[in-house]
C-alpha cells in the first residue's frame, strides 16, 4: 500500500500519515515554519533532489497544506505558503520536537526552538485537553475503538496501557 492510498482510510492517524508520512514532507513543513517559501530555498536547505522536492510540494499543495503563489511574472516563479490547514500543523511539530528533545538527545545544539510571539520565551510543549485542561499522556488517555451504531462504549473491550490488562468499559479501579 502506498502512502497516498491512506487518504480515504477511516483512521485519522492513517489519513494524516498519507499526507506527512515521510521525512521529506515533515522537513519541508519545518522549513515553511522557519520562513522558507521558494523552491530553491527548500532545495538548498534540505539537499533533496529537485524531482523529489517538486513531488512533495505538489502533494502538499494537492492536500491543501500549502498553496502556490506567483512572486515573479517573467519568468513565472512561485512560492509556497502554508494554508490554514498547514498552519494548524504547528502543534504537531511542537509535540514532535518536545518528544525528540526529551527522548532522542543530541550532543549538537538544536538549530531552532519555538518561542511565544508575545514574550519571546522558549516553550516546553505539552498536549492539553481543550475541554478539561488536563495534560494528556499515556497515563491519562486510552485509545479505544469507537462503538458501532447501537453499541455502547462500555461494551467495547480495551487494553488499559497503564496496567497492561484488557478490560471492558470505563477504567477498572
Amino acid at each position: 500500500m502506498k502512502w497516498h492510498d491512506l487518504n480515504e482510510d477511516a483512521c485519522p492517524l492513517a489519513r494524516a500519515m498519507g499526507v506527512v508520512g515521510d521525512r521529506w514532507t515533515l522537513l519541508i513543513l519545518r522549513e515553511c515554519f522557519l520562513g522558507v517559501r521558494r523552491f530553491d530555498g527548500f532545495q538548498k536547505r534540505l539537499g533533496v533532489t529537485r524531482h523529489l522536492l517538486a513531488e512533495r510540494l505538489k502533494r502538499l499543495e494537492t492536500m491543501g497544506v500549502l498553496e502556490r503563489r506567483p512572486y515573479q511574472q517573467r519568468p513565472l516563479r512561485h512560492e509556497y505558503r502554508l494554508t490554514p490547514s498547514g498552519k494548524s500543523f504547528a502543534p504537531v511539530l511542537l509535540a514532535m520536537q518536545g518528544w525528540a528533545e526529551h527522548n532522542l538527545p543530541s550532543p549538537t545544539p538544536t538549530p531552532f526552538t519555538f518561542v511565544t510571539r508575545d514574550s519571546g520565551a522558549e516553550v516546553d510543549p505539552v498536549v492539553i485537553d481543550r475541554k478539561s485542561g488536563q495534560e494528556l499522556t499515556h497515563r491519562t488517555v486510552l485509545m479505544v475503538p469507537k462503538p458501532a451504531s447501537g453499541q455502547s462504549a462500555a461494551d467495547l473491550p480495551r487494553t488499559d496501557q497503564a496496567e497492561g490488562a484488557t478490560v471492558a468499559g470505563p477504567k477498572a479501579k
